[in-house]
This record gives C-alpha cells, sequence and structure tokens, in this order.
C-alpha cells in the first residue's frame, strides 16, 4: 500500500470505515441522490437526434398530473390503449437520462409519502425490517420509485415483484427503470419483453417507454480516465489538506476486498464527509464478483459526484474482455463512462 507515513494520521482512508445503517437510517436514505435533488422536466435535455426523449417527458408530465395518458405510436408497436396503468418502466441504454426522469417524477409528486430509491436499497430495506415490516412502512405511499432494477438475483426479483405487486393493489404508483444483464439486448439494451416476462405479475402493471439515445457524458469526453502519478496525488492531498477539504486516500486492490465486507446499500455511507477519492495502483479485475463490487460502488460515487484522482493504469480498462463481452456488460460499460466523468472533473 503505497501511502507516504507523513499523510497516515491525517488524510482519511476509506478501508478505516465500517458503516452501519439501520432499518429507519435506509428508509431517511430513500430520496433521489444529491446529483438529482433539483431534478425537473424542464431541466432535463432531450437530445433532438431521438425524438422518443422529448416524448418520454411529455408523457411522464401527464404521468405525474394524473391524467390518463395515451401511449404515443413511438413508444410501441402495438395499438393505443385508454387504460391507465399504475407504473411506468424506462427503458433504455445507460446515459440517456433515465435517472434525471425518474428523479423528476419523484420530486412532482405532491406530498411527502413517496420513496426513491436503488433496487439494492429496497432489498437491504427488507432485510433490515423485514417483508411485513417494509410493507407496513411504503403502505400508504403514493409513489415508489425504482431505480436500477435488476435481474440479477432471482430470489430477489420475485421478493420485489411480491411487494410492488402489494403496493400497486392499493393505489401506490410505480416506476423503475434497470440495469439488467444484457443477455437477450438489442443493440446494447434492455430488452422490455424479457423484463416482463422475468417478473410476469407485473406485467399489466407497468407502461414501458423505450428511450433512445447515446450516453450524454460522452457528448463531450472520449478517451480513456484520466491517470496520475503517487507523486501527484501527494500534491493534490496536501492541496485538500491545507484548503480544508476532505480528501480519501486508499489502495485500489486494498478498497476492492474493503467492499467486500460492506452491503452495497452501506457503501453511500462510505462517502460521508468525503469531497474527492483519490486511488493508488489501479490494476485489473480478475474476478467479476469483485467488478460488480465496484460497479454498484462507483453508481455512489457517480451520485455524490466526488473527482476520483487515479495512479496505475486507467479505470476504465479495469475490466477485462471476458467481463465486457459477458452478460453484465451493459452495467460495466455504464461505470466505465462515469469512471471518465469522474477522473476528468476539474
Amino acid at each position: 500500500m503505497n501511502i507516504p507515513p507523513s499523510q497516515t494520521g491525517t488524510v482519511k482512508h476509506l478501508v478505516d470505515r465500517r458503516p452501519e445503517m439501520s432499518g429507519e437510517d435506509l428508509a431517511a436514505n430513500l430520496v433521489p441522490p444529491p446529483q438529482f435533488a433539483t431534478a425537473s422536466f424542464d431541466s432535463y435535455r432531450p437530445d433532438d437526434d431521438y425524438p422518443s426523449q422529448a416524448a418520454a417527458v411529455d408523457y411522464l408530465r401527464r404521468f405525474s398530473a394524473g391524467a390518463v395518458p395515451k401511449k404515443p405510436k413511438l413508444f410501441s408497436r402495438k395499438p393505443k390503449q385508454d387504460a391507465v396503468k399504475p407504473g411506468v418502466y424506462l427503458d433504455g441504454g445507460f446515459g440517456v437520462g433515465k435517472t434525471h426522469l425518474l428523479a423528476a417524477l419523484w420530486h412532482s409528486e405532491p406530498g411527502t409519502r413517496k420513496y426513491f430509491g436503488t433496487f439494492i436499497e429496497y432489498t437491504a430495506l427488507v432485510g433490515a425490517l423485514g417483508y411485513s415490516g417494509t410493507v407496513k412502512l411504503l403502505s400508504g405511499s403514493t409513489l415508489i420509485c425504482i431505480d436500477e432494477f435488476e435481474l440479477d438475483d432471482p430470489g430477489d426479483t420475485m421478493m420485489m415483484t411480491r411487494l410492488l405487486t402489494e403496493l400497486a393493489a392499493q393505489g401506490t404508483r410505480l416506476a423503475a427503470t434497470s440495469n439488467t444483464p444484457p443477455n437477450a439486448l438489442g443493440e446494447g439494451r434492455f430488452a422490455a419483453q424479457d423484463f416482463l416476462r422475468e417478473i410476469h405479475s407485473l406485467a399489466s402493471t407497468f407502461e414501458t417507454l423505450r428511450i433512445d439515445g447515446v450516453d450524454y457524458r460522452r457528448r463531450a469526453i472520449e478517451g480513456h480516465c484520466a491517470t496520475a502519478t503517487d507523486a501527484e496525488i501527494d500534491t493534490a492531498l496536501e492541496q485538500a489538506t491545507a484548503s480544508g477539504s476532505s480528501m480519501t486516500d486508499d489502495d485500489f486492490s486494498a478498497l476492492i476486498e474493503h467492499l467486500a465486507v460492506v452491503h452495497p446499500s452501506r457503501f453511500i455511507r462510505l462517502l460521508d464527509n468525503v469531497d474527492e477519492i483519490a486511488l493508488r495502483d489501479v490494476t485489473q479485475l480478475d474476478s467479476q464478483a469483485a467488478a460488480l463490487r465496484l460497479v454498484a460502488f462507483i453508481d455512489r460515487v457517480y451520485d455524490a459526484q466526488l473527482p476520483i484522482i487515479a495512479s496505475g493504469i486507467p479505470l476504465d480498462t479495469v475490466f477485462s474482455e471476458e467481463m465486457l463481452s459477458g452478460g453484465f456488460r451493459k452495467k460495466y460499460l455504464r461505470a466505465m463512462s462515469r469512471m471518465i466523468s469522474l477522473t476528468t472533473q476539474s
């Protein structure tokens, strides 16, 4: 672990943190991340080259207002249906603004009985409160937003299916996005029918909106993640200390090992009171489990918009070619895009 001894007494290390979160803490955290604290339909910038983006905004505005939206032909090959559905599912590639739109929908919902969280956060809530306790907590809510709906674990998928079906039957409206393993993806995007087959009891609950587009982060950013030398990291740490900024300093491999003993729902607490992250000696990962933990961690770092300075190989090259050609390709590509953005922040 290449960390100067002179700095170990003052610099924070993520590997020293052992965050705990109660069921109440998890519930209180079910709001949009800071990056989307002010997200709105007006602040979403549709790409003119992809009309489905503007059409999605229009549909969600009417869905939010409680109107009976008639699905435009743009979204489906099926005939229009007049019956309103209590749920909406945003289907599209990474970086097209699905989370922004989901947060905008949450913000537009009146009242306080509404929740926004990732699939992992909801499953962690069930783990902390139990199924009946979670139903009791969420019952009476007007809107449940689920970002990054996962299909990795059949048990968790079916448990969430049961939970959402029960809440929808009580009158709660639902909204979701997904980053499912793309085993049957067309052109790198999630196949909506696969989602509907997997959670069959929710099929009639969701209206699926296909949102086409390119990753907005790559509209202005190309190439690889920026890299630094250890000497440059030392200088950055000195500058952070002098300015009163909180910068963590960790060996990359040690952090990956540490993430294995922290539940992903608690990754956000690893970042409490952190302004910037330094990672030393980044190397390629040889374990898919480790790679998926890094993806979950980067998701939370990106939500918090924390710049990363790293030495070693570029962060976006940590995933092997075998990983990138496998079932989790979509997750890895999203993480790569986010890491490029985080390492090039000024």
